[in-house]
């Protein structure tokens, strides 16, 4: 991992992002701060940070707008964004990431904890850059771009976002092969925390969504997880 990477925190609360900045600061990281939207895309387009922690109620907006411009800007979307959401907003966490976002963390949260997500991030990232993947796979009508991460079927294009092409690799890399939910969170997420096992479940409705008919290559094993088709049918 990149100990000096880069780490925009944006959050109103100015102890919440003091206390970040002061954590991930011991940690090596560049530090980033923005109270606002607006400050947050400055600071975006100033600083080109490797991971964004982003809170959702903020003065001028809602942080799932900026989530949600982050991940269309063909300049921006590739950054990582870890949302910070209070607890009882289930919805907004779905809405996260369906938008894009990568990881969310809800409050209160252990600093310790979220450190360990942005690391988590990172290793994603450089362990996807450095293997030496076959560029193309095709299954069926399936067919993945694995150097510029598109999903295509019957030759179009389907949009999909970094996280839900890394969890469609991980089903195609092992398929045959049943992935519990806990398994594809240490594998696809990086972590084995708390995360309830729903964003698994919300990921694979995703997953189905966008794929159309093909989606059912993603099979449930009730009481288990998911596997992906042996073989085309």
């Amino acid at each position: 991992i990149n100990m000096s990477a880069k780490v925009l925190i944006i959050e109103d609360e100015p102890d919440i992002r003091k206390t970040i900045h002061y954590n991930l600061s011991k940690e090596s990281f560049t530090v980033f701060q923005a109270g606002s939207i607006a400050e947050g895309e400055k600071s975006i387009s100033d600083n080109s940070p490797d991971v964004i922690i982003l809170d959702l109620m903020l003065p001028d907006g809602s942080g799932l707008t900026l989530c949600k411009d982050i991940k269309s800007d063909d300049k921006t979307k590739h950054i990582p964004v870890i949302l910070l959401t209070a607890k009882a907003d289930e919805v907004d966490r779905v809405i996260g990431f369906e938008l894009g976002a990568d990881d969310y963390v809800t409050k209160p949260f252990s600093v310790r904890e979220l450190i360990l997500r942005v690391k988590a991030i990172l290793k994603r990232g450089v362990s996807e850059s450095t293997k030496g993947d076959e560029e193309e796979f095709i299954f069926g009508e399936l067919k993945l771009n694995l150097d510029a991460h598109q999903v295509f079927i019957h030759d179009h294009e389907i949009p999909f976002t970094a996280l839900e092409f890394r969890l469609l690799k991980h089903l195609i890399d092992r398929r045959g092969r049943v992935q519990s939910r806990d398994q594809l969170l240490e594998e696809v997420w990086g972590y084995s925390a708390e995360v309830t096992t729903r964003t698994v479940d919300t990921h694979i409705k995703r997953l189905r969504e966008k794929l159309g008919s093909t989606g059912e290559y993603i099979q449930t094993i009730r009481g288990v997880g998911y596997r992906f088709s042996k073989t085309p049918h």
